[in-house]
């Protein structure tokens, strides 16, 4: 039986536990690049077997979000590496997550007359937040046929960029609503033409963003994050079961170094037979709601349902996780009024057991 505190090789990598940080935006970047203030909160942190960063935009238009980092300038890479040398220096592996957030976001955040985009010209229901407050979601500009293209391009070269950068890997964020899964979901994309219409459709982006990013750095550096029937940013998917073991398939000979499953409610058969059907590493992120993900969580290793566990706001308010996990606690609580903006404040200040 596995101990979640027994090292784990992740490719080329022999991870010292197998507790994963989980991706979490945290909007503390302004100028969308990285600063001393992520330094310190991912060397904090750097103890996980695996650190997956906050969603890192891949392009100027994939911006969701206000003071959130990109991988897309020569700044922005220049900038991302004092984290990923600090995360190193305290022996810890550190992937970026790229997030596209297709028709999630507002055009006040976009400079020029750039809009959000998506597979097609539908709005999400429901509000976005910004600077200025909350703001019903615009409808995105679809895109068009070359612009797919070179979405999937500028997920490639974000790829590179990371590697440059000093990441370890990248995870390809298919999963909150964001667009990869807007893609996947049939009320976001109703396009008729080879990128949507049914399933082969519908997974085609997300298959062929795995491919790419794969040729570019290969496949043992690049992971994928998916949420299969999460509703999040107002997405639907229909045939569930038949688009995500599809997906699997489309990508199953790329020996991406794992498949991270955010899980909704009451989809525990589906991640086992997506657990069964994939060849490689699963990290889960198991549905716990409407509690945090907690140290009982362990035991999905223990039995096999999974290869690491992700924790996001455990590890958000305790640094040193894996620490107080082996002891058994105690444990700080998360202060939700600071997850998002602001300074260090409930973000590096909080207190580590030693």
């Amino acid at each position: 039986m596995p101990s979640p505190f027994s090292p784990f090789q992740l490719g080329r990598h022999t991870l010292t536990n197998r507790i994963a940080m989980a991706p979490m935006t945290r909007s503390r970047a302004p100028g969308e690049v990285a600063n001393d203030l992520l330094t310190t909160y991912y060397a904090q942190r750097a103890g996980a077997g695996l650190v997956i960063t906050e969603g890192t935009q891949p392009s100027v238009v994939g911006q969701g979000y206000p003071d959130t980092p990109g991988l897309h300038s020569d700044e922005q890479v220049e900038s991302w590496r004092q984290v990923t040398d600090a995360v190193h220096e305290a022996g810890g592996v550190i992937f970026a997550q790229l997030m596209h957030a297709g028709r999630v976001g507002d055009p006040d955040l976009l400079p020029g007359d750039l809009i959000p985009v998506g597979p097609s010209a539908v709005a999400a229901q429901g509000q976005i937040y910004t600077h200025a407050g909350p703001k019903p979601f615009s409808t995105p500009h679809a895109l068009t046929e070359d612009e797919i293209h070179q979405t999937i391009d500028d997920f490639a070269d974000a790829a590179a960029h990371a590697v440059q950068a000093g990441f370890d890997g990248v995870e390809l964020h298919g999963a909150n609503g964001y667009l990869i899964q807007q893609f996947l979901a049939s009320n976001a994309n109703q396009r008729t033409d080879g990128w949507g219409g049914n399933v082969e459709g519908r997974i085609r982006f997300a298959v062929e963003v795995a491919h790419a990013v794969a040729a570019k750095i290969g496949g043992e550096r690049v992971g994928l994050r998916i949420s299969p029937s999460s509703t999040l940013h107002d997405v639907i998917e229909d045939e569930l079961e038949l688009t995500y073991k599809s997906l699997l398939a489309g990508i199953s000979a790329l020996d991406l170094a794992y498949l991270h499953i955010m899980e909704a409610p009451a989809q525990r058969e589906l991640t086992r037979e997506l657990r069964a059907q994939w060849p490689g590493t699963l990290i889960l992120n198991p549905n716990t709601y409407p509690a945090s993900t907690g140290p009982e969580a362990l035991t999905l290793i223990e039995d096999g349902t999974a290869d690491l566990i992700s924790f996001g706001a455990m590890f958000l308010a305790n640094p040193d996780l894996p620490v107080r996990l082996r002891a058994g606690g105690p444990y700080n609580t998360p202060d939700p009024a600071n997850f998002f903006g602001g300074d260090h404040t409930g973000y590096t200040d909080y207190p580590a057991l030693t």
